[in-house]
Order: C-alpha cells, then structure tokens, then sequence
C-alpha cells in the first residue's frame, strides 16, 4: 500500500523545514503556546495540505525555484488546519486525535481555544504579508468556510432530513475548502493562467471531498483502536454521513433510532448494524472514487513532471486508504 512518506519524498525535505518554521513562527514569543504549538506540530499527521500546495508549485513553476512566498503558503496552509483541528477537538470533547493527547486534554479548552485562536490569526497575519490581494481573498474564505462547516454540522445534528447535497456541502466547508483554495493561491503566486487555477481550484475540492467521505467510511469500518475514538462516533454523536444517509433509504427504521438520538437501551448498537448490513459503505467508496475522478481530470491542465504525477498518484493513495 501506498504512504504518505513515499508519496511526498520529492518534498520531504521542504516539509521538514516547514515544520520547524512552524514551530519557530508560533512558540517564540508564548511558552505556553510554544508548547502547545511543538505538541500539534509534532503530532504525526502526514501534512497532506502543505505537500499539495508545495506539489502545486513545483507543478506550475516547472524549472523555477519554489519561491519564499510559495513556502509561507504552505505554512499557513498548515497553520490554518490545525488550528481548525484544535478548535474541533474543544467543540467535540475529544481526548485524543491520532492517539495522541489533544490539546484541550493536555491544558485545558481555555488554553486550547486561545490556541487555535493564536493560529488562526498568525495565519492571517503571515498571509497579509504575502502582499497578493487574490490570495489573501482565497484563504480568508477558507477561515469562513471552517466555521459555517461547524454551525452547519452543529445545527443539522440528528436530523434525518439532510441530503446527500448539503452532506456534500458541508464536507467541503470543513475540509475541501481549505485544499482547493489552497492549491488555487499557489497556481496564483506562480502566475499561471485563470483557466489554470480554476482547474487547480476544481482538482483540490474533489480531493478533498474524496477525502473527506473516506474519511466517514472509515469511521464505521476501522477498530476503535486504530481509529482512537470509537466507531460509530460521527453517528453517535448526530452527524449523519454518507454511510448513514444511505443506510437510511433502504432501511427507514435508521430514522426512527436516529430521530429519538438513540435513547433507549440499544439503539447504537442497532444503528450500526443497520449501517454495516446495507450498502452504504459500498455506495460511500463509489462516491468517493467518483470524485477522486474527477479530481484526476482536472490535473490534465498541467504540463507531465514529477510532481503533476504525485498530484494524480495522492488521489489513489487518498482512495487507498479503504483497503
């Protein structure tokens, strides 16, 4: 199987300085937030969003050199993730985020909030000083899109109403955004053609929708101690997805589970169950790999080189991840 250490290793190098300037940018004045700043950094994600927009550029500059600005947008790509990340983790009550203490659990929400808070508005800062108005525009609406994503999440919780289109929605507030705009700002700092970065722009939202329903698959499919939360909890906890949201037409008695937010002995237990015997998993991988598709067609707007190539080789690592 594919990893995210094979897949980026042409920006290995580049994402290793990445991090220690994260940590530089946002401990050096703030102990407290210096800690929990190499806490999050030090975390083991795979830093999926920086590799993209670092792949993005060397896609789009060819010979060029990556250029400062490219660089600082990596960082406050990343700075802006985890800061959503953080403030998911207060909202959620979570313990733990890749089986690793949360930062709310290591200090306490009020630390954890002014964290992520710290981050979002670092972030700001550093993208101002990219000096490139287009740019500044992409990512601020990124920040917007992160809290509708969590008002429309919270505001929707148990309700059996929601269609696939507003899941889709949502979806892509909460993490899509974040990779197509992404990728976009760096197709803008490399000066390329309008047509260009709409493609760039369409090729990081299908990613990240792709990602972000397999993400939902695998809640309900990977042992709660792999998955470091139990499985079921997107459900659990009222957030229906594209599992569930299948699951509920061919078996309207999900509803009713769902509608009385399992409140008799054995309702969760019977909902997953539900969700496990029908074929929402198997419709879920079917969207998933028809966005990774279309992701795929978008990236015919760059020229062959290694890192168009890896482009294309994350959506099946993305999609891989169901094996």
């Amino acid at each position: 199987m594919m990893t995210s250490t094979s897949l980026f290793a042409t920006v290995d190098d580049d994402l290793s300085l990445l991090t220690d300037n994260l940590k530089r940018l946002v401990g050096a004045r703030h102990p407290i937030l210096g800690a929990a700043a190499e806490h999050l950094f030090d975390a083991g994600g795979k830093r999926i969003r920086p590799a993209i927009v670092l792949l993005v550029s060397r896609a789009t500059l060819l010979d060029r050199d990556l250029t400062p600005r490219h660089r600082r947008l990596a960082e406050i790509t990343e700075m802006i993730h985890t800061a959503s990340l953080v403030h998911d983790d207060v909202v959620d009550e979570a313990e733990l985020r890749r089986n690793v203490p949360t930062v709310n659990n290591l200090f306490d929400n009020r630390i954890a909030v002014l964290a992520g808070d710290f981050l979002f508005a670092q972030s700001s800062w550093y993208l101002a000083n990219l000096n490139n108005l287009d740019v500044v525009k992409l990512l601020s609406k990124v920040i917007r899109d992160f809290a509708e994503g969590e008002i429309l999440q919270g505001i929707n919780r148990f309700d059996t109403s929601l269609t696939l289109e507003a899941y889709l929605e949502k979806s892509y507030y909460k993490t899509a955004s974040l990779i197509a705009n992404s990728a976009k700002a760096a197709a803008v700092l490399s000066d390329t053609s309008p047509e260009v970065r709409e493609h760039l722009y369409a090729y990081g939202r299908d990613l990240g929708l792709a990602f972000q329903i397999v993400d939902d698959i695998l809640d309900f499919t990977t042992p709660t101690e792999v998955l470091g939360k139990p499985a079921g909890s997107d459900l659990i906890s009222g957030n229906l997805t594209a599992p569930a949201l299948f699951a509920m037409e061919e078996n309207p008695y999900l509803e009713t589970l769902i509608e009385r937010e399992f409140s008799e002995v054995g309702d969760i237990e019977k909902a997953l169950s539900i969700v496990n015997q029908s074929q929402g998993v198997e419709r879920s991988r079917e969207l998933a790999s028809h966005h990774g598709n279309l992701a795929i067609q978008h990236l015919n707007c760059l020229k062959p080189s290694t890192s168009s190539q890896i482009l294309k080789d994350l959506v099946d690592y993305v999609l891989s991840r169901l094996c």
